[in-house]
């Protein structure tokens, strides 16, 4: 009986939290926005707040159902067709979801002059043991060195050093028939959301990247950076990020086939490196140089920065960036806030069930729950940043300050009137009714100002 006490107090605590913060951050004003709508029955909030707390109970929807605990009102099919709607823009809902979190709530913790980044970066997004999934296709995994079912998930988030929001992301399918597995649905209007979401699916990389990259920066999303690893980094891609109006910092490729230009020569990175004296001691970085890139009839500078492989001793590692009023050090620690999102991916496959809660079959499926899992790891990220910076704590904040600070200003004045009263008994010699007298007096001629602050004490 203790145990199922204890579960049910933990659920009634993950609902308050799932229902403060739809409410908080008007998320059915934001579904709405993305065109999810009530056809009948009941509301979209309301099957969208289950979807969030399922994961709370530790059992599938399915296993919900079935055995009858913690269902909801609505049926299973309510939730089917919900997911599989082709109307709701998934991507701008978790957008402006980022947009409305980060600004609301994020941002005011932080100073002005320290640096938000945005990061990209993808993972496999598993279907193993799928057939009939729409566009499924064989993905090759870099962890186990093989091909497998499924897409890959390019992820667009941002952070601020402490906390991660992801901001949006694209299931990525394969555009090589050889490893199309299942086609899309032709049947769709080309001109419609879910259209142009599997039309999306086939493009490469580092194209959708850009699209993803704009559409935060037009929501209003601010961040001085964009921060990715050496899949994404090649000379089209940090001209084109460039363009949008935002710096890069990026791990470049060590390949004889990309080129910087380096004292009016093309060089690979191995010649600057061969070519250039480096720095002796326990430097941070062995190697600083300005460089440029160039693609077609684009040049922009770049600085590149070598550092030491803690992995490999007699290995380096290469840092390349836009912006060239930046440090060396700066660049340094900038970089080591893209391991933000490889925490995310961690926490969303092992705890979050991304790829193993949810078997539906349609592309629409498959994106909404990205959406939802996004919108769980945000909502925790919060309460965890909440719990841990004492500045979230609002008005109890302020008044702690306040009132630290009018101790701190009663002890000082007691301090410099006891040295006062001590120094004039030491050498005036007065008793001490003289000395309460010349106290009172002392008081009473206080400045107002100086009075209104001292409270009176027995």
């Amino acid at each position: 009986m203790k145990i199922i006490t204890q579960t049910c107090a933990d659920l009634n605590s993950n609902s308050k939290l799932v229902t403060r913060f739809l409410k908080k951050y008007q998320v059915g004003l934001l579904l709405k926005t993305c065109n999810a709508y009530k056809t009948k029955g009941f509301s979209v909030i309301s099957v969208f707040e289950y979807l969030l707390s399922v994961i709370f109970t530790n059992r599938s929807m399915y296993m919900n159902y079935m055995t009858n605990h913690h269902c909801p009102e609505f049926g299973k099919d309510t939730i089917y067709r919900f997911m599989n709607s082709p109307k709701i823009h998934w991507q701008k809902f978790t957008t402006l979801l980022a947009a409305r979190v980060t600004n609301q709530s994020l941002t005011r913790l932080t100073n002005e002059s320290r640096e938000n980044v945005l990061i990209v970066d993808d993972t496999l997004f598993e279907r193993d043991r799928s057939k009939n999934v729409e566009l499924l296709s064989r993905v090759f995994d870099h962890v186990k060195h093989r091909y497998t079912k499924g897409f890959r998930l390019l992820t667009l988030g941002w952070s601020d050093g402490n906390t991660f929001i992801p901001v949006s992301g694209s299931l990525l399918s394969s555009s090589d028939d050889r490893n199309l597995l299942n086609k899309a649905d032709d049947r769709l209007d080309k001109r419609s959301i879910a259209a142009r979401r599997r039309s999306q699916s086939g493009r490469k990389a580092t194209e959708v990247m850009l699209e993803l990259i704009r559409s935060a920066l037009n929501s209003g999303i601010s961040a001085s950076y964009v921060l990715f690893d050496t899949w994404f980094c090649s000379p089209s891609s940090l001209i084109a990020v460039k363009k949008t109006g935002i710096d890069v910092i990026a791990m470049a490729k060590k390949t004889p086939k990309i080129h910087y230009l380096f004292e009016g020569e093309k060089k690979s990175v191995k010649a600057i490196y061969s070519a250039c004296k480096k720095r002796r001691g326990r430097s941070r970085y062995l190697l600083s140089v300005d460089a440029a890139v160039q693609k077609d009839e684009i040049i922009i500078p770049v600085r590149l920065v070598f550092v030491r492989n803690r992995n490999k001793r007699n290995d380096y590692l290469v840092l390349i960036t836009t912006d060239l009023t930046l440090s060396e050090d700066d660049i340094i620690r900038l970089y080591g806030k893209r391991w933000a999102i490889e925490v995310f991916f961690k926490v969303c496959k092992s705890y979050l069930k991304l790829t193993k809660s949810f078997r539906g079959l349609s592309f629409d499926a498959q994106t909404a729950h990205v959406a939802i899992v996004f919108t769980r790891y945000t909502m925790l990220s919060l309460e965890n940043r909440f719990n841990l910076d004492v500045r979230s704590i609002g008005e109890l904040f302020y008044w702690t300050c306040d009132e630290l600070t009018d101790i701190t200003y009663q002890e000082s004045y007691l301090l410099l009137i006891e040295l006062m009263l001590s120094v004039c008994q030491d050498i005036l010699h007065l008793s001490d009714e003289k000395m309460g007298v010349l106290l009172d007096q002392f008081l009473q001629n206080l400045p107002a100002m100086i009075k209104s602050s001292l409270k009176p004490c027995a």
